[in-house]
Formats: structure tokens, sequence, C-alpha cells
């Protein structure tokens, strides 16, 4: 019985790794024929390729790896969260710093919810936070309107099915009554497409303000919206193991107070129309 295995990785991960497209985007280039391995087109993601390979997308030689960084992004209500919309609508890639390098989202945020999205350069990163087995708890600041008591969330606590799918329990805690509206903290660790909106609805509320403040160990705090701030990748080793480069050690800047190699805060450049 053969027991070897090919030597490097998977053609779409390595593409992914690139920062090029996903995974599962990388594979639709290879299935479409956009993909060169060695000069021969290659319609197939089940291969393997080294460093020693030259790899093409669209005719363009690959880029070797960048290491994988990680962005926190505060997006404001009225963005999708796609690079493409087909009805037109604003992105969150409208109004993305000019100096970051190609990103994509960790999981989305719909149109009417704000607060904490992930941003990476890294397909496989990407893939890997947002698969349910990571764990991460999501934890959101959510307004409804009416007045519930704290049992009204109860079915949400021992999980629902809603239109025949099934929601895992949330953690939900009534925090306080604000007029018309009330504000509930919920935490939960798998977020299925309008999850919390139709969760409530299926209690009989309707939520009008829905904030992420933190993904896994990733917290929103004071980031204004709009605003990214890169993690440091010393925090990326400790908290996902990931093997990347050390911090090279910062010049001295000449401003007191500074901490070398402090998370650096990206302001979203001026619209066209207002430079």
């Amino acid at each position: 019985m053969n027991t070897d295995t090919p030597s490097g990785d998977r053609i779409a991960k390595v593409i992914a790794r690139a920062g090029l497209a996903s995974r599962r985007e990388a594979e639709r280039m290879i299935e479409a024929g956009r993909v060169t391995v060695n000069g021969k087109i290659i319609d197939r993601a089940a291969l393997n390729v080294t460093a020693a390979d030259r790899i093409t997308v669209d005719g363009r030689d690959l880029a070797a790896p960048e290491p994988a960084r990680l962005w926190l992004y505060h997006k404001p209500t009225g963005l999708v969260t796609t690079t493409k919309d087909e009805q037109g609508r604003a992105t969150i890639y409208d109004d993305l710093p000019e100096e970051l390098p190609r990103v994509m989202s960790v999981g989305r945020l719909d149109l009417n919810s704000e607060g904490l999205l992930l941003l990476t350069n890294d397909g496989g990163l990407k893939r890997r936070l947002e698969l349910p087995s990571t764990g991460w708890v999501r934890k959101y600041r959510v307004r409804v309107n009416g007045r519930p008591t704290d049992a009204t969330f109860e079915p949400l606590r021992q999980g629902i099915t809603v239109d025949r799918e099934m929601f895992q329990p949330m953690v939900v805690t009534l925090d306080r009554q604000q007029g018309a509206n009330a504000w509930i903290t919920i935490a939960l660790r798998e977020g299925k497409n309008r999850e919390i909106r139709r969760a409530m609805e299926a209690v009989g509320m309707t939520v009008n303000r829905l904030i992420r403040v933190s993904y896994g160990p990733f917290q929103l705090a004071q980031l204004k919206p709009n605003e990214v701030q890169e993690i440091r990748p010393r925090i990326l080793r400790d908290q996902l193991g990931l093997e990347i480069p050390a911090e090279p050690e910062a010049k001295p800047s000449g401003r007191p107070g500074k901490k070398p190699g402090a998370a650096r805060k990206l302001k979203r450049p001026q619209r066209r129309d207002q430079r």
C-alpha cells in the first residue's frame, strides 16, 4: 500500500493565501480554465503545487503569498458586505482606505446592521474564522421596539426553529427599557442569515438597531464608524496560533508615548466629491 502523499499545498489554497480570492472562488477560477501551472491550463482543484511551480491566473504570475493579516472594521449602516452589488448599492469596499491590500470580510453584516467586521487578506484564515467549529462567540447589542420581559426571550435560550431552520441556543440578556424600545445583549456561536432579526420576529419583537460589539477575542471598543485598525502580528500568533513573522523593532519616532509596533488606525479617504 502506497502511503505517500503529494508534496506542497492544494492549488486553490495557494491562490487564496496569495490574497487573490477565497478558496472557493479560486476553485471556480480553476474550473473556468483561468489558471495555469507550469504553462498548462488546469481544470481541477485537486492538484498540489510547490514553490518551484509557476502559477498564473488570467495570464499573470501569482505573487508570493503575503503573511496573513487581520483588520477590525467598524461597518456603518447603509453598506452591503460584498464586492459588487447587483442593485448598485454602496459596499464596504467603496470607502476602505486606499492603502489596504485586497481584503475579504469574515462573514457578513446585513445592510441595516453595524459594528465589528473582520477583514483579512488570507482566504484560508477567512474560512477558518467563519467555521462554526472555531467556536468563537459573536456578541451583539440589539434594540427592539416594545416592552419585553426576560421570559420573552426564553425560546431563544432554548433554541428555536424559524422557517424550518434551526437556530442554536443564544445567550440573551435584557439590559434596560428606554422609552418605547428595549436594549438587549445577545451572544451566539454561529451567525446564519439575518438570524437575530428572524429570531426576534419569532418572539414578537422587531429589531430597529443591531450592533456587533465583538467577534471572539476581538472587540469593537472605541473604533469609530468606517475606521479600520490592524491587529498586531503578535496578537494573531497568540490568539490563532498562526506562524506569522515577528514585528520588526520600531525605530525611534521622536514622539514620546507611542508604543513600538502599536496597531495602526487607518481612516477612510475622502470621497471624490469631497476633495
